[in-house]
């Protein structure tokens, strides 16, 4: 049976992408949808030292591009801005859409599609599966990325090949009723955990590209936020 949707909700957490911003927002509005989905773009402000507030501001004012924007007045991390954006949004399905240029809007199609179709509720978009593009960039990185879902589905049950994965698309009244806790890059290992949990829940993954950046290009993820994964992903699976 096939699944009706009218809006994706785009969440997009961003701290000091003030260069940038405006070529990711870009993408998104160049993306038609499949089935003529309408577009929230749902933009969480992390209180960016830079001038993200105000290049997106001008962004909405000369696009017809539909974006809330919410700023947070403290730094909190990726994870809390990733629940404000959640907890805002009005659209059936919601995707999670990092503020660089490390991953490409027109795939919200490919994302889509399992949902749509009826199979699925919630979409993985794996950088290790199918033949997209992908950046050759940190060798540790991948091993990193495999070891973090290797544990992870150890306690899941689940068969995932990238649950550090950005490219994450829900049904909105699932991934609501998730009580999130984690506030900077833990988000992925609780979410999977919490989700794998839901009861009856169809879970998909698809083969997506990768372009990713270099600590110079902007990127942030670090070794202490791997160790952190390593934590939650115990924390949440063991001592729920």
């Amino acid at each position: 049976m096939t699944a009706t949707i009218h809006k994706l909700s785009i969440v997009i957490p961003a701290y000091n992408e003030a260069r940038t911003i405006h070529l990711i927002l870009d993408k998104i509005n160049a993306v038609q949808l499949l089935n003529n989905i309408e577009k929230e773009v749902i933009i969480v402000n992390d209180c960016s030292s830079d001038d993200t507030k105000g290049a997106v501001e001008r962004y909405m004012q000369q696009s017809a591009l539909p974006i809330v924007l919410y700023n947070h007045e403290v730094n909190k991390g990726k994870g809390a801005a990733l629940h404000t954006g959640i907890k805002q949004a009005t659209g059936e399905l919601v995707v999670i859409q990092d503020a660089d240029l490390e991953y490409d809007p027109q795939e919200f199609n490919v994302l889509l599609k399992p949902v749509l179709d009826g199979f699925a509720d919630v979409v993985y978009g794996s950088r290790f599966m199918g033949g997209n593009p992908h950046r050759i960039l940190f060798f540790w990185h991948s091993i990193g990325n495999k070891v973090l879902t290797t544990l992870s589905n150890m306690f899941t049950n689940l068969n995932l090949t990238d649950m550090e994965t950005c490219y994450k698309l829900f049904r909105r009244e699932i991934i609501q009723r998730i009580d999130l806790k984690e506030k900077r890059f833990g988000f992925e290992p609780e979410v999977t955990a919490k989700i794998s949990r839901q009861p009856d829940i169809r879970i998909y993954e698809v083969g997506i590209s990768y372009y990713g950046r270099t600590y110079a290009e902007g990127k942030k993820i670090n070794w202490k936020d791997g160790f952190r994964a390593i934590w939650c992903i115990l924390k949440y699976n063991l001592f729920r």
